[in-house]
């Protein structure tokens, strides 16, 4: 997946418990699939069509275990009951290693700015927020 829209899943919004809000299953799915042949029509891109939720679901947990290497905690995120389930999603992905470029931010718009390009918040450290990006 691109950082672009990486970031662009990052700015949904958060305060409801489901990710598409509270429609129904099928509105969500038939605007999914009417958004996903759209992208694929103007970026001429036919690979689009593969991607489908549980694509997103995938990806989810695999960055989730990339990032806190906790099976426990990804095994709880995707509401498996066994983690032989959970288990699949530590193998998908080989990363090559933990590099990340940094930034730091002073004011709050600029901290906005780099958690909108997809940075996540360190640390403050000497009145400085503390933001990181993997590679």
């Amino acid at each position: 997946m691109s950082e672009k829209l990486v970031a662009m899943l990052y700015r949904l919004p958060k305060d409801d418990k489901h990710i598409f809000g509270g429609q129904s299953w099928r509105i969500t799915f038939n605007n999914f699939n009417a958004q996903r042949k759209n992208a694929t029509r103007k970026l001429g891109n036919p690979r689009l069509l593969r991607i489908h939720f549980h694509t997103l679901r995938h990806w989810k947990a695999t960055m989730e275990y990339h990032r806190t290497k906790g099976i426990l905690y990804v095994m709880k995120l995707l509401g498996h009951k066994s983690i032989d389930n959970t288990l699949i999603y530590t193998q998908l992905v080989e990363f090559e290693g933990d590099d990340y470029c940094s930034a730091v931010a002073t004011t709050v718009d600029e901290a906005k700015k780099l958690i909108e390009s997809g940075f996540e918040y360190v640390c403050d450290y000497e009145n400085v927020m503390l933001f990181r990006k993997r590679k």
